[in-house]
């Protein structure tokens, strides 16, 4: 049995691995915003008011742990403050990058992929720390740092019980068009881009397989289906399965109805987040993790199955 301190327990990914982890018997120590109750010995609910705060790392980080999974969104000072005090208490520290990391220029895209934060000729992103910006140097902080017990993983969109996407609109706006028999406006550029979304458990199901390795340590994984689907199939997919009704309308018109307060010049990260994953190429070379972890391909449900299994969760009311 081992020891995992898990930081973000309940969120797309981490409640499945919270429970594949202690259904597997191992000692889990799950860290959540929430009060959550458990019904095995062998699970621990630990609620915090701020888990990206220093103290309370270092209050998490005085158990030793055989690896601790972090699925904590950081700053990129924040995150140079907390992972040390992590891969000090832990054999292994699994730091939740991003495919959104990746630029639009390897089809399919696999680990030595070019990185957006390496060759974007975009010098506004390139300083600021948008996601795709701060996960990066979280990545380059921990290949330089003097620890080498890190693990990476990068999932690629995730959807889970009550979390999906559609484009870059986010469960409470497409419920909102489910509900009223409103259209959901999607952006016509993104209409023939190819996508993948990955269920979380089989995320959850990826990270597993990788735990309590020593030949995973210092290394990188797409922790994500190779199934691409095109922005037009994965809205057809709402209307089948949720009832979504949608139309293709221009990207300022989108992002308009995505918010009515949206500013091009100040919504920098909703523009970046349409134009710098949404609009790109998502199609991806899983082979390095499935090898890593004996898994395949088959074993993942499709994203017509996975979005299927989780409809009543995602259309519950909160």
């Amino acid at each position: 049995m081992k020891s995992v301190l898990i930081i973000g327990a309940t969120g797309a990914m981490g409640s499945y691995l919270t429970e594949k982890l202690s259904g597997e018997g191992h000692e889990v120590y799950a860290v959540s915003l929430d009060r959550m109750e458990s019904a095995l010995p062998n699970l621990h609910y630990i609620q915090v008011k701020n888990a990206r705060d220093p103290e309370t790392a270092r209050e998490l980080a005085r158990k030793h742990y055989d690896a601790i999974v972090d699925f904590m969104i950081y700053n990129s000072v924040s995150f140079r403050e907390n992972s040390p005090i992590f891969m000090e208490a832990a054999d292994q520290y699994v730091y939740l990058s991003s495919c959104r990391v990746y630029a639009n220029e390897a089809n399919p895209i696999v680990e030595s992929s070019p990185r957006l934060i390496d060759v974007t000729s975009d010098r506004q992103l390139l300083f600021s720390d948008d996601y795709c910006m701060h996960k990066a140097r979280g990545e380059n902080f921990l290949r330089n740092c003097r620890f080498r017990n890190w693990t990476i993983v990068r999932p690629s969109t995730t959807y889970s019980r009550k979390r999906c996407q559609l484009l870059t609109l986010e469960r409470t706006k497409l419920l909102e068009c489910i509900r009223s028999g409103k259209p959901a406006l999607l952006s016509e550029p993104a209409r023939h881009i190819p996508a993948s979304l990955t269920w979380g458990k089989d995320v959850a199901d990826m990270i597993a397989g990788l735990l309590f390795r020593e030949d995973t340590l210092c290394e990188d994984y797409n922790v994500t289906s190779s199934e691409c689907r095109t922005w037009e199939e994965i809205a057809g997919y709402y209307a089948d399965l949720f009832g979504l009704k949608y139309e293709w309308v221009s990207e300022e018109e989108y992002q308009r109805f995505r918010d009515p307060a949206f500013d091009p010049e100040k919504s920098l990260a909703a523009v970046w987040q349409l134009k710098y994953a949404r609009m790109f190429n998502r199609v991806y070379d899983n082979s390095k993790i499935l090898n890593a972890t004996g898994l395949k391909q088959e074993n993942f449900h499709t994203l017509y199955e996975g979005l299927k299994h989780e409809r009543a969760t995602i259309l519950a009311d909160d």
